[in-house]
């Protein structure tokens, strides 16, 4: 069953003028997703050209890899490349059956001049491994899944850079307890209370080239999010998931 989303085309909290890394102002949206969840969006996180820079190294220089990972008890493909970078000493990532190798910052040091871009917009942040993506097309996507390992602690913050193609980022709300409940007392079917408030339970972002996205407070306690196949991309998008391993 596919699932029309809503697109978030205007701040739930503000829009803030702020400096990006090269100290011209850049738009800041912050979204507030409810029962402490939010989502900052930066359009213009990188200025255009530099962006296109770091997509070129980063689509030649990054050892990519496609593995064959377990969904729902069976092997197939992941239909995107990647790559791991993390700090010394952390554990090993593990998911869907794989373990990436750990390349370290110094094997690609310009990944720390990113890093560096991203922890001065999120004063307070503390980064320190990240996973590479690259979507070669509109076949590549990932499906619905919600970043709760715990690895990155009851709470995790979420910084996702995307160069190249622009390609929808959704979200929706995981199911809650109630509705089961709710169910088995007989009282309003789920399905009706979902049209209701559809609204509110589910979001869209078209994420930008040069773009900074990041989830923070219970947003992977309570949502799930995806990017979907979509028939008629064909061009490449590479996507910088930071991450704080506890």
């Amino acid at each position: 069953m596919s699932l029309k989303l809503k697109a978030l085309t205007e701040p739930s909290a503000e829009s803030n003028p702020d400096p990006n890394p090269n100290g011209s102002a850049v738009k800041i949206l912050t979204f507030d997703l409810g029962n402490g969840s939010e989502v900052v969006y930066i359009p213009k996180f990188f200025p255009f050209n530099q962006a296109w820079n770091w997509f070129d190294y980063l689509n030649n220089e990054i050892p990519w890899s496609r593995p064959t990972i377990r969904v729902f008890g069976r092997s197939c493909v992941q239909p995107r490349d990647t790559c791991y970078i993390a700090s010394p000493g952390l554990p090993d990532l593990i998911y869907s059956g794989y373990q990436p190798r750990a390349y370290s910052w110094d094997d690609y040091a310009p990944l720390k001049e990113i890093l560096d871009a991203v922890h001065e917009a999120l004063p307070g942040s503390s980064f320190n491994s990240l996973l590479l993506n690259r979507y070669k097309g509109g076949n590549d996507c990932v499906g619905w899944h919600s970043d709760d390992e715990k690895l990155y602690g009851s709470t995790p913050e979420i910084a996702s850079v995307s160069f190249g193609c622009e390609r929808e980022f959704f979200l929706k709300k995981k199911p809650s307890k109630r509705s089961h409940v709710s169910k088995e007392r007989g009282e309003e079917p789920a399905s009706k209370r979902s049209k209701k408030s559809s609204h509110t339970d589910q979001h869209s972002f078209t994420l930008k080239h040069g773009s900074l996205l990041v989830m923070r407070g219970n947003t992977q306690r309570d949502w799930l999010h995806s990017v979907p196949k979509r028939a008629k991309v064909e061009a490449t998008r590479i996507n910088l998931t930071f991450r704080h391993v506890v």
